[in-house]
């Protein structure tokens, strides 16, 4: 058990440490052979064209590195190819800002979203942002299709439905002077509830007396219209049907409803369906159950206004609808009633762009709910994209009312707009790499339930400029087995080297390999490169100012000497493992300066005539005299006495320099201490002064002087002053007068101990002399024996 426990924490580690290590050098890391490879391989990768740029042994892939380090290595910035992606905008008409009761407009001349559309030029790895702007259009058309459920249990509903119409016209007319409105209804499909029923069953489906229409799956009674009386008389001629199971095909209806455009009648306007049930739904695969294997084709199949094909085809999945709907701009609105809420609530959450309202049991509340929830609807905008194209990523970023900012997900919407409200969006659309088969593509964006989009037109860099002026020689890339092209042979097929001298399948012959060892050795390219043609390409770095070099990769310019942590300690640079220092400054690493200005005294000379100039500071040749210019001796006489006044006007503020202190005495830094012990003690390292110095009040003070890299002094803070000449007298006075008050105390204290001494004493012979008892017999001695006598003894008895 220890064994695997070990075994899983060295994997985790390693792991661990793999993850944790820098990424490196993405230019690098292509290994890119042309221009055109390099610049797929990231934003910040350029092609140096200069034919002379490569040093020996660097292969033609070097010419690849970041912008920075093709410039540090030698390369002008105008032979560098780094093409630059690029966007136009090649429709941008303005957002409509109408005002209801004002001029009629049609559909196709209101804007809502701006541009509508742009060409993007995408270079590898650099994101183009473009920026849309929304704006709710006020008295925007709007179509409703009411789709119903005419099951028997939707009785009721169909009596108030009857005079939606003019009643929904009405309510309508008070958002927008442009509405039309329609009416379908669904049942089920023939064959699931009626497989074993009696042919009088169909026609006839409810029971007693009755009077039903024979189930149908789904009818388009009446295509969009803006005649509301129309549709009155219409829905008033529907009759309700029935089936067994509680289920309805609504989902036939609403496939059929979305993609039967013709047929419906739908605009380029906002297209509400408002889906009205008391029941649940059937879906993909419940078609089984009447023998119906077939998949839901998704397409139309409306004759007479009828749905043929409901025996034919399975309902369709909610994926499916969900795609629909989205394709064909279409808002649903699910009119359900209490019992059924969180079914459709969960149904909603699958389809964008959806909003579910609560129906009274007879339906008397429908207008208010397609209000109410057109309003929702309306309130909110919501960003999809088309497929994006192999290798391109998008993203989004959302600047809604009041300034609020949102990214991600949440970056793709806005809500609570209201008409009139304008919002922006900013969107990254970013490529990694080329297509394989297209360098051009399209992709849309719109908003959700709007029919407007906005069209970007993608092209790819794939290529450089510089490859168009490719050249074809015999006298270039070894007899024109390639093409000259952006400073380097692009070699054709089966061709290989820098000049293309090799074909693939002579790399590895020995007699080639024999011209990348060195010294005839056995190690190729010494380890650090790859023997191809018998030449050496040396290995590439992650770091891209590093590289190895040389016939035989021997070099490299990471290896020198350093100093203070710095390759060739800043002075110079590494070439083949030896620092080529500076002007003025020579060592293996580049840290001893020639110059000898900073070993010039005062007084002009070099260390004051006492050292020797070296690496630009003075090396003292006389043991007693150091610091920067030789000019300081801690042990020679006199040098307390030198900086006496210095040290006594920083330290206490008085002395013969107290007036010019600030001026004269800032050549040290001072450094208090609260007592001799705390003054620093001689070392080995550099020399250590000890002074003792008397100011003119007869106050001695102590100090240190030491010169190490700077001069520092450490003085004791407080003086050490002798007493006054007249205390000194009563002080004697006091200390001889407690004296004798102390001796005449303690012979007084002996007399009286003396005297009651011979007190106790006398008291004591006397009570010897009073006593009575013999002096052999113990007086306080008691004999143990009693004696008792009977007072009846002797006497006669009594006669009874």
């Amino acid at each position: 058990m220890d064994l695997k426990l070990l075994v899983i924490w060295a994997l985790l580690g390693a792991v661990c440490y793999s993850s944790a290590q820098p990424e490196g050098n993405e230019c690098i890391k292509a290994n890119a052979e042309s221009c055109g490879d390099c610049i797929q391989a990231g934003a910040k990768c350029g092609w140096c064209t200069d034919s002379e740029f490569l040093k020996q042994g660097e292969p033609t892939s070097a010419r690849c590195d970041e912008l920075d380090s093709l410039k540090k290595r030698g390369c002008l910035a105008a032979k560098i190819e780094n093409p630059r992606g690029s966007q136009r905008i090649l429709r941008n008409k303005p957002v409509t800002n109408r005002k209801k009761g004002g001029e009629k407009l049609k559909p196709e001349d209101i804007t809502q979203i701006q541009p509508q559309k742009l060409a993007l030029s995408l270079r590898s790895g650099e994101a183009q942002t473009i920026h849309l702007k929304f704006k709710r259009a006020e008295d925007y058309p709007i179509d409703l299709y009411y789709l119903m459920d005419l099951s028997y249990s939707m009785k009721d509903d169909l009596e108030n439905v009857k005079n939606l119409g003019t009643s929904l016209m009405l309510e309508m007319s008070k958002i927008t002077s442009d509405f039309r409105i329609g009416f379908g209804s669904f049942v089920e499909k023939t064959v699931m509830p009626y497989i074993s029923t009696t042919p009088a069953k169909l026609l006839n489906p409810c029971t007693g007396d009755q009077n039903c229409t024979s189930p149908f799956s789904y009818k388009n009674v009446l295509k969009l219209t803006s005649n509301g009386k129309q549709f009155n008389t219409l829905v008033g001629q529907q009759q309700i049907s029935g089936n067994l199971d509680s289920p309805e095909g609504g989902f036939d209806a609403i496939m059929q409803v979305a993609v039967c455009g013709e047929h419906i009648g739908w605009r380029n306007v906002t297209r509400l369906l408002v889906f009205s049930t008391d029941a649940g739904f059937h879906f993909a695969g419940d078609g089984k159950l009447g023998g119906i294997v077939l998949p839901n084709d998704g397409k139309c199949h409306l004759e007479n206004n009828m749905y043929t094909m409901s025996h034919h085809y399975d309902y369709p999945s909610i994926a499916h609808l969900v795609q629909k709907l989205s394709d064909n701009n279409i808002q649903t609105i699910f009119a359900v009633t209490e019992e059924f809420q969180p079914v459709y609530k969960e149904l909603k959450n699958l389809i964008p762009k959806s909003a579910v309202g609560t129906l009274s049991a007879n339906s008397s509340n429908v207008i208010n709910l397609i209000i109410d929830a057109y309003n929702s609807l309306s309130s909110e905008v919501i960003l999809e994209n088309s497929k994006l194209p192999e290798g391109v990523t998008i993203t989004y970023q959302s600047r809604c009312k009041n300034g609020v900012v949102s990214t991600g997900e949440d970056g793709r919407k806005c809500s609570n707009i209201s008409i009139g409200d304008e919002v922006s969006f900013s969107i990254n659309i970013t490529a990694q790499g080329c297509p394989k088969h297209s360098k051009s593509e399209t992709i849309k964006i719109r908003p959700l339930g709007f029919t407007e989009e906005v069209e970007i037109r993608l092209s790819f860099i794939c290529d450089c400029e510089c490859q168009k002026d490719g050249i074809v020689s015999k006298d270039l890339c070894h007899y024109g087995n390639g093409t000259f092209e952006c400073g380097a042979c692009r070699c054709n097929k089966g061709r290989i080297g820098r000049d293309c001298e090799c074909r693939r399948d002579e790399v590895s012959s020995e007699d080639l390999d024999r011209n990348c060892r060195k010294d005839n050795g056995t190690d190729l390219c010494s380890n650090n490169g790859e023997c191809v043609c018998g030449k050496c390409e040396c290995k590439k770095r992650d770091n891209p100012e590093e590289y190895y070099s040389g016939k035989y990769c021997e070099c490299d310019n990471f290896n020198c000497d350093r100093s203070n942590n710095k390759l060739c300690g800043g002075h110079g640079r590494c070439e083949c493992r030896v620092c080529v220092c500076d002007v003025n400054y020579t060592g293996s690493a580049c840290d001893c300066s020639l110059d000898t200005s900073t070993c010039l005294a005062s007084n002009n000379q070099i260390c004051n005539g006492r050292g020797l100039c070296e690496c630009g500071a003075c090396r003292c040749t006389d043991p007693k005299f150091q610091g920067p210019t030789c000019e300081i001796c801690p042990t020679c006489p006199g040098v307390c006495t030198e900086h006496k006044a210095c040290v006594q006007c920083r330290a206490f503020g008085t002395g013969e320099k107290k007036e010019t202190c600030e001026r004269d005495c800032n050549y040290f830094t001072l450094i208090k201490v609260k007592d001799r012990e705390k003054l620093p003690q001689p070392v080995q390292v550099f020399p250590l002064m000890h002074c003792k110095e008397r100011d003119a009040n007869d106050c001695w003070f102590y100090y240190t002087y030491a010169v190490n890299n700077q001069t520092e002094v450490h003085v004791v803070e407080t003086l050490e002053c002798p007493a006054g000449p007249d205390i000194i007298p009563i002080v004697a006075g006091v200390v001889a007068g407690i004296v004798l008050i102390g001796l005449a105390l303690l012979l007084i204290w002996k007399l009286l101990m003396i005297i009651h001494d011979r007190r106790e004493f006398a008291k004591f012979e006397k009570e010897k002399m009073n006593a009575k008892w013999d002096t052999q017999e113990n007086p306080i001695y008691r004999s143990p024996i009693n004696n008792f006598q009977n007072p009846n003894y002797g006497r006669k008895t009594a006669v009874l």
